[in-house]
């Protein structure tokens, strides 16, 4: 079912494209990175399906790259169709993070972004992430050796502070641009709030209006069609970045570029198309690290479909134990021969059901 263009509020405009340095992109909304999810599999799937402006890989470990870790260089898979692409780096060494972007520009890489906002501890205790929020001499003398060290784009994704009465984000956008930062992409909390609370746009504004010319794109909680509407209303941003939203409708980027086109986003995914989607995933993700542990990976994403599809409990938990691509098939046979459940809509994944870790930040 389509939605008219009465049904929505008026589609984001921007008067120019979105360029990230010399790189133009094909629309104003991105993927965001998601550690665990937004992996070569997932960006190759959801490219497919149109409207993605830029793409960015998992968080990889600045000294990992250096030393030429395998599961790092696993998490640097792409592929010629998988542009444009900026890789994420993180850490707390200002030379591991230039050496790691000079490493990456020398095999390829068109964009590198620097993470300032994953909370989480095993990342904050390497002194990057989130941490890097909290000392603006310390972060900003990191930044600038990793501009210095290449001619590629180096981008920042930053939350808003470390808490709310560290609010640092402005003052880093300004010093940023100052030094090179091509663009920014800010989510809209602090660490304290972790994936909690409502993010704040006020915050993100701020953002926005402390530098002169760079782009500054919008993150979080951004699920819906007029959800990213209000995120560009209220920040002026120049851009969206989608994570947890993409994984609950991997159509939004079409819709949102259609909407912007022609006034009507036109339809999310069908009970069937989402079948071939999830379907085309687990094979991607096998093809990548082989059958067994494709099968093991996919287990931990399953949820999203699962909730999608209202597949039962009985398939639910056959695919949470997923083994082979044998098993696999059997189950996608089996729901393309019983069709959606009665009263089945293609609305019913319109919340996240991505895990995010709760409880009390100090333990994560």
């Amino acid at each position: 079912m389509s939605m008219t263009a009465v049904e929505l509020p008026v589609a984001p405009k921007w008067d120019a494209p979105l360029r990230i340095g010399s790189i133009e992109l094909a629309s104003h909304f991105n993927l965001a990175p998601l550690a665990g999810y937004t992996n070569l599999p997932f960006r190759q799937s959801v490219r497919e399906l149109g409207g993605l402006g830029l793409a960015t890989t998992d968080l990889v470990n600045a000294r990992a790259i250096i030393e030429n870790s395998k599961k790092s260089i696993e998490l640097l898979a792409t592929c010629p169709e998988d542009v444009p692409l900026a890789v994420q780096i993180f850490g707390g060494v200002p030379e591991e993070l230039a050496h790691a972007a000079k490493w990456l520009e020398d095999r390829g890489t068109k964009i590198v972004d620097i993470n300032m906002g994953c909370p989480v501890r095993k990342v904050v205790k390497t002194g990057g992430g989130s941490a890097l929020l909290c000392n603006v001499a310390s972060a900003t003398d990191l930044v600038e050796k990793v501009v210095r060290a290449v001619r590629i784009p180096i981008t920042v994704k930053m939350r808003l502070g470390w808490d709310d009465d560290n609010i640092t984000a402005p003052e880093y956008a300004r010093l940023f641009e100052e030094i090179g930062v091509a663009a920014i992409t800010i989510h809209g909390r602090t660490r304290e709030q972790g994936f909690s609370g409502e993010v704040k746009l006020d915050g993100i504004r701020a953002v926005v209006e402390s530098v002169k010319s760079i782009p500054i794109i919008g993150n979080g909680d951004v699920r819906t069609l007029a959800e990213a509407t209000r995120m560009v209303e209220e920040t002026g941003c120049a851009g969206v970045a989608i994570g947890r939203g993409s994984l609950a409708n991997p159509w939004l980027f079409r819709q949102l570029v259609n909407w912007q086109r022609t006034g009507d986003p036109g339809p999310r995914g069908t009970y069937h198309e989402r079948i071939a989607f999830m379907d085309t995933h687990v094979r991607r993700l096998c093809d990548w690290r082989g059958d067994q542990y494709g099968c093991v990976m996919f287990r931990k994403i399953s949820s999203w479909y699962s909730k999608a599809l209202r597949v039962g409990r009985e398939i639910q938990q056959g695919l949470i134990r997923l083994e082979s691509l044998t098993g696999f098939a059997d189950i996608v046979n089996r729901l393309n021969d019983q069709g959606p459940p009665k009263g089945w809509s293609e609305w019913d994944a319109s919340d996240s059901t991505i895990s995010v870790p709760t409880g009390p930040i100090a333990h994560w």
